[in-house]
């Protein structure tokens, strides 16, 4: 009894001693370009080696694949293909079957037995468990697992940060910072993932996440989650080496503790740190106040915070361009401390000094503080301006809108200085209360509400009238090829003018990050084949260094902004996956100018708006869409100038593509393809929101030009506009009054009886018209002028009858005085 009591004993000490084995060895892969590729590793008695090739198949990767949580394996790799390793070689002639739990329990030699070096290391590329897919990189979009050969969506039902955040750090991109569900299907109909997964944080990929299937093998749910992860993943308030409610801002990005620059550093993004780290509100912004000697690199990206959001990485940030920051120049907060603490409610009627320093920190300070932004432009630093007031955003007419009151916008919201003044819905009209009327900045001012103007909701205006900005650090991306889609040199536009990039160093990622932002794929080439460009122009930009979690190019950081940052032979084209030769809609070549046509119009130079791209004739969203864009069409159909830019497909709806929206041109482009737009194909409009344009004359036929996408165009004389054609009709229709005046002059002196009591009555009705010219905002030019030419007519047909008086000759004088200014 005692014997067998001692053998079972032992059996289970040496399955103990077995198990703690297994526990102590790893298995990893090094030197790939993703968690689940590269040269296979083993930890076996405290040291890491490496596997010989010999006999090495996928049924052997397939074992590594899964046991890692790497899916499914893809290549078996031999002869070092990630490169050498250094350690000792554990295992030679492998030979799993593939269903093994763990490599190491396949059929091979002994430990350290082998007649291998290090030129025969065996490695893996495995599909991966997890991916994003459709957002805007590797690092956000939906999520889907691999099942057998196909990626199937996960369920947005009971999906958590916790499991968010294994995913994210599995694809090596940060930490989740935001999970959407109720994300609709791609395809009706289509199957998700049968489990439901309840990682808890502490796994290393979420094929290790507890997993509950779900009942019947169907999950219920409202959609497929959507998850976008991020660099940043803490922030913490440093001083005296104590984290607190006071201090300096430090950020963790990608595992490192970083200090922030001021640059840029508001009330607004300081209100999002202490609420963040339960810290009240902010008081104070001392910008270097608790900086250290002797600390890392401060580091320089700025954000752009509302002050409502939940965490400071959920604010936009810029990176590309930005200064060095000065030494000592560290952004620092001062929380109130007291977690149930909210923002007080902004008091309209706070009249501090405008510029005073404790006037922008109690205006910054309250609920309603920082509640300026541009909107419909695709951009933060250009747009039609709105204020967030009494709870509704609303807009600001465009009477006495001028460069001084967009300084003080574009200064507030930290987009540089203005470069444009835009008036009549430049960025379309809005649809909400207009707030604000008669602006009138100075230019000084730290915030918009601080000029003087008409008071909160006093105003004459529609929201045809909706004011907005054009600021210099407004930025927009695009490639120049004569021939080529979706290669060609790429520029950046920034402080009013189309630049060169420079191409050092420029590596997979940067140019992956630019191709995808341009709707050309998620990858591209540096093409050094072609020769520089000739010509000067800046060359705004070098040293970008673009990373896996940033979404777009204006997320990576960079060298400073400089005019001439690289020389012209180092200037970056680039050949993007999407590439492809440029399409002609009859035969080729082509220009611009055979690739747009006006459709559905009444004249050939009136009509819908269409492009030629990719094979098809599409539409343009008409958001954004301004008399500046549609005189860059009129001019480059050979059309005049612009009467009118018509929106909500006042043609009729086209079909097909939508090519382009949120277009934003100056005027003076030779070509619409010269303009500012979102990526070709994307938009978020519906063919109602067609595009169109009436321009004043017939087609001409004007000599093609073979100049670059940017170079200005010359001016084309035009014929008079609208208003400038109905002055000179009153004014004709004066003179002509005035000879007839003359007729009249010797007969009124003759007579001194009052006139009858019917010409006073219909002075003053005339009169009453007048007042009504000139205080209603009528609807449009064309509804008004009916009512000064009856007054005319009334009063010819009057001095053929009845002496020309001089209240009559006020009277015209009035008339056409008022129309004229009333038409300008």
């Amino acid at each position: 009894m005692n014997r067998h009591c001692c053998v079972q004993g032992l059996v289970f000490f040496l399955i103990s001693v077995l198990a703690s084995a297994q526990d102590s060895m790893q298995l990893r892969l090094v030197n790939g370009d993703s968690p689940c590729a590269g040269r296979v590793e083993i930890l076996h008695q405290g040291s890491w080696g490496t596997i010989c090739d010999d006999h090495w198949d996928l049924n052997d990767a397939h074992v590594v694949c899964r046991q890692l949580g790497c899916g499914e394996a893809l290549r078996a790799l031999i002869l070092a293909f990630f490169g050498k390793g250094s350690d000792p070689i554990w295992l030679d002639n492998v030979n799993c079957t593939g269903q093994e739990s763990h490599v190491w329990t396949c059929p091979s030699q002994d430990w350290g037995q082998h007649d291998c070096d290090h030129r025969e290391d065996a490695g893996v590329i495995c599909s991966g468990f997890v991916h994003l897919v459709r957002g805007d990189g590797p690092c956000s979009g939906q999520v889907e697992v691999r099942s057998g050969g196909d990626w199937t969506p996960v369920s947005d039902r009971k999906f958590k940060f916790p499991t968010a955040h294994i995913v994210c750090a599995e694809l090596q991109c940060g930490k989740a910072v935001s999970v959407l569900v109720d994300v609709p299907f791609r395809k009706s109909g289509e199957q998700v993932w049968a489990e439901e997964f309840r990682c808890e944080g502490q796994e290393t990929r979420l094929w290790f996440c507890p997993r509950v299937l779900c009942p019947r093998g169907t999950c219920q749910h409202s959609g497929i989650v959507h998850v976008v992860c991020s660099a940043y993943t803490e922030v913490r308030l440093m001083k005296k080496g104590t984290s607190q409610c006071v201090g300096q801002v430090e950020i963790n990005i990608s595992g490192e503790w970083r200090v922030l620059c001021a640059s840029h550093w508001t009330m607004a993004n300081a209100n999002v740190v202490c609420r963040q780290l339960g810290c009240g509100v902010a008081i104070s912004t001392p910008k270097g106040a608790y900086f250290v000697e002797g600390g890392d690199e401060i580091w320089k990206a700025q954000f752009h915070c509302s002050g409502a959001e939940s965490f400071l990485w959920n604010c936009p940030m810029t990176a590309l361009g930005i200064p060095v920051c000065t030494h000592g120049n560290t952004a620092s907060v001062i929380c109130s401390g007291k977690q149930t603490q909210v923002l007080p409610q902004c008091d309209d009627s706070m009249s501090e000094p405008a510029g005073s320093a404790a006037s922008e920190e109690s205006t910054a300070n309250c609920s309603e503080s920082g509640q300026l932004r541009l909107v419909n432009s695709g951009n933060r630093c250009a747009g039609r301006v709105e204020i967030l007031h009494q709870g509704s955003w609303g807009t600001i007419c465009d009477d006495s809108w001028d460069l001084n009151d967009a300084h003080v916008v574009c200064r507030q919201l930290g987009c540089g200085e203005a470069l444009n003044a835009t008036a009549f819905a430049h960025f379309g009209q809005g649809s909400d209360p207009i707030w604000l009327d008669d602006v009138n900045c100075t230019g000084k001012e730290s915030h918009l509400w601080k000029c003087p103007s008409r008071g909160w909701g006093q105003h004459n205006c529609w929201h045809k009238e909706d004011a907005g900005v054009i600021c210099s650090e407004f930025l927009a991306l695009r490639m120049v090829s004569d021939d080529q889609e979706c290669a060609g040199w790429l520029e950046v536009f920034y402080n009013g003018t189309w630049s060169s990039v420079c191409h050092s160093p420029m590596e997979a990622m940067t140019l992956s990050t630019i191709c995808r932002q341009l709707g050309c794929g998620d990858s591209g080439i540096l093409n050094s084949s072609v020769h520089f460009r000739e010509g000067s122009r800046p060359r705004w930009v070098d040293g970008i260094q673009c990373r896996k979690t940033d979404l777009s190019l204006w997320q990576c950081p960079s060298d400073p902004w400089k005019n001439s940052s690289c020389s012209s032979k180092e200037e970056a084209y680039i050949s993007c996956k999407g590439m492809s030769p440029k399409s002609c809609p009859t035969t080729a070549p082509c220009t611009d100018k055979e690739k747009l046509r006006l459709s559905g119009g009444d004249t050939e130079c009136s009509g819908r708006v269409e492009v030629w791209h990719n094979g098809s004739w599409g539409t343009v969203c008409d958001d954004s869409w301004s008399l500046a864009e549609a005189e860059v069409v009129c001019q480059q159909l050979g059309c005049g100038s612009a009467l009118e830019a018509l929106q909500e497909a006042a043609f009729g709806p086209g079909n097909g593509h939508i090519w382009l929206d949120q277009v934003q041109c100056s005027g003076k482009e030779s070509s619409l393809w010269a303009c500012a737009t979102e990526p070709w194909g994307q938009s978020n409009c519906k063919h109602e929101e067609d595009a169109g344009v009436r321009c004043s004359s017939k087609r001409t036929t004007v000599r093609p030009t073979h100049g670059s996408a940017n170079s200005g165009s010359a001016p084309v004389p035009g014929i008079f506009s609208l208003p400038e054609i109905l002055c000179i009709i009153l004014s004709a229709l004066l003179f002509l009054v005035l000879i007839i005046l003359g007729i009249q002059l010797h007969r009124w002196r003759g007579e001194h009886q009052a006139l009858p009591a019917f010409e006073g009555a219909v002075d003053e009705a005339l009169y009453q018209e007048i007042d009504y010219l000139e205080k209603e905002d009528s609807p449009g030019v064309f509804h008004a002028l009916p009512s000064v030419h009856e007054m005319a007519i009334v009063y010819l047909q009057q001095v053929q009858t009845q002496p020309l008086t001089q209240p009559h000759m006020v009277s015209l004088l009035r008339v056409s005085r008022s129309a004229c200014q009333w038409h300008r």
